[in-house]
């Protein structure tokens, strides 16, 4: 049986990893993609000695988009799976004030993942087969004051996924997309988070194997968010202004 591969891009962050050792376990060979590529190293060895599987990196960075066409030409295997785990978080009072900040997060979490899906979106058409795994945010689902950059970005890349999805539909190619909430991260390090609401980087992981074996839309790593959204974005603007969440 051929061995399957799972490309993961933002490789370095804990839900990047989380999932490479997830899926080395489960027998998939592992391709990590990010910045500062030697400091994978460890991983790298790390999953291979756990898991006996074969494990390669890759220096690439989401916001240099003209390279991602090169990026997937160089790979030495297209993979059948491919996750994004890229995103930055940013602080809303702060980034509100710089606009170079503003743009940062914005390309960081939407035009930089967008652009690498797009590329391999046409790879897996043209190929009639493959999984697109976009690590979005409830955050996107409505603008709120505290974090609207950021999830403005998450609106924007929930909806190109969305319509990614719609488009590959018919040509054996699925698009998961998933919304974890918040999640026990370095990037959220610093953070109260409530525990009820707040996945872990391993449930992310084991959400993702799920949705990949039942071939899942959209999903919520923690269900409870989906009718906590649901009554969000069925607040009347009026009223909606008007509360500090």
């Amino acid at each position: 049986m051929k061995t399957k591969t799972m490309l993961i891009l933002g490789g370095r962050s804990d839900v990047g990893l989380a999932i490479a050792y997830h899926f080395a376990k489960i027998g998939y060979s592992i391709q990590l993609a990010a910045r500062k590529v030697n400091s994978l190293a460890p991983y790298q060895s790390d999953i291979e000695l756990r898991h006996n599987v074969s494990v390669k990196v890759f220096e690439f960075d989401a916001l240099n988009t003209s390279n991602h066409e090169k990026f997937i030409d160089k790979m030495p295997v297209l993979a059948d799976i491919t996750v994004c785990a890229v995103g930055v978080l940013g602080k809303q009072t702060q980034d509100e004030k710089n606009i170079g900040n503003t743009i940062h997060v914005m390309r960081s979490n939407y035009e930089g993942p967008a652009s690498i899906f797009a590329v391999i979106a046409n790879r897996y058409q043209a190929r009639g087969y493959g999984t697109l795994i976009g690590i979005s945010s409830v955050a996107g689902e409505r603008g709120r004051a505290n974090n609207y950059i950021y999830g403005s970005a998450k609106a924007a890349y929930t909806t190109f996924l969305s319509g990614l999805r719609n488009r590959l539909a018919k040509k054996g190619v699925n698009v998961i997309t998933v919304l974890p909430g918040f999640i026990d991260s370095k990037m959220t390090d610093g953070l109260k988070l409530p525990a009820l609401l707040t996945a872990k980087p391993s449930d992310v992981a084991t959400a993702i194997e799920r949705a990949v074996k039942r071939k899942k839309n959209v999903v919520y790593v923690k269900p409870i968010w989906q009718p906590i959204m649901l009554v969000i974005r069925n607040i009347p603007e009026f009223i909606f202004k008007k509360l500090k969440i």
